[in-house]
């Protein structure tokens, strides 16, 4: 068996594993917002390590065929095709959620090292979960798609004659987080491995030797600037399409960063002119970096 086929095993495996009956449900349903077009939904983040979910905001990227077949002839399809994804909040059975909506086409994209950005690699090279599949060959595709993260993640960030593959994947976090607008602590990056270090032991093996043989790491000054960027666009476009998208982010900058954020009532009328606002501030106190 060739190591890349053994890391699509692990992952696959990794994919299935059971959830909460709860995020299971919460998944049929968002599929069935977009019939016809949702082809898998995956579940992600810091909620999976969870057992109590009350009160905590879910993460889920909903895959869809195409955006015209998902939105219409909406704008939002020409919004998600030019700076996907579109983010959107989902409550179901008590929980709240947002989910991110991309095509197949570009979930496959933006998992690969064809795509300097790394919001996406970089969440996928963590564990998920396939909570949600329209049938046999949209789970394969999302399994394909999800393969191609990890060596994604530690090709962007070169090896290192004699470092550990733990230090790998940490100095390889470190790096991502670093190439977006985060509230969370410096630390958090290697928490990430540190909270389920067998798992980025038993991926190292496979997930290095899947790194093509011409893949060149590096370039993250320009990572981190068109990252950055590319962060305050997507808060611009969420002023549009996040109902409560200004309250979220207050929430999660004072949940990671531990400020006291307060929104304004005008701060809800004109959401783009707060974000605009409060992102200079944020910067500048370093509740986001």
């Amino acid at each position: 068996m060739s190591r890349e086929s053994s890391l699509t095993r692990l992952v696959a495996a990794e994919l299935v594993e059971p959830v909460n009956p709860q995020i299971t449900a919460m998944a049929a349903a968002l599929a069935a917002r977009h019939p016809g077009a949702a082809r898998a939904v995956l579940f992600y983040g810091s909620c999976l390590r969870e057992s109590q979910l009350d009160g905590l905001m879910l993460d889920f990227y909903l895959i869809v065929s195409d955006y015209r077949a998902t939105y219409g002839k909406s704008w939002l399809a020409a919004a998600n095709r030019l700076i996907p994804p579109n983010v959107f909040p989902f409550e179901c059975g008590g929980l709240i959620a947002k989910y991110a909506v991309l095509s197949t086409a570009d979930f496959h994209r933006l998992n690969g090292p064809e795509t300097r950005n790394v919001s996406v690699w970089a969440r996928f090279a963590q564990p998920s979960r396939l909570v949600w599949a329209a049938d046999d060959a949209a789970q394969a595709r999302a399994v394909c798609a999800v393969a191609r993260a990890a060596p994604t993640l530690l090709a962007a960030a070169g090896a290192i004659d004699g470092e550990a593959p733990l230090d790998w994947w940490r100095r390889a976090f470190a790096l991502t987080y670093s190439a977006e607008l985060r509230a969370e602590r410096t630390s958090r990056a290697g928490s990430v491995v540190d909270a389920d270090a067998d798992r980025y032991q038993r991926f190292s093996p496979p997930a290095m030797a899947a790194i093509p043989l011409d893949a060149r790491g590096g370039g993250w000054p320009l990572r981190r600037l068109q990252g950055k960027a590319l962060s305050v666009i997507r808060l611009a476009k969420a002023a549009f399409t996040y109902a409560g998208g200004i309250d979220y982010l207050a929430w999660k900058i004072n949940r990671h960063a531990g400020t006291k954020i307060e929104i304004a009532s005008w701060m809800r009328r004109w959401p783009l002119v707060a974000a605009l606002v409060l992102v200079p501030k944020l910067l500048a106190r370093g509740a986001v970096r």
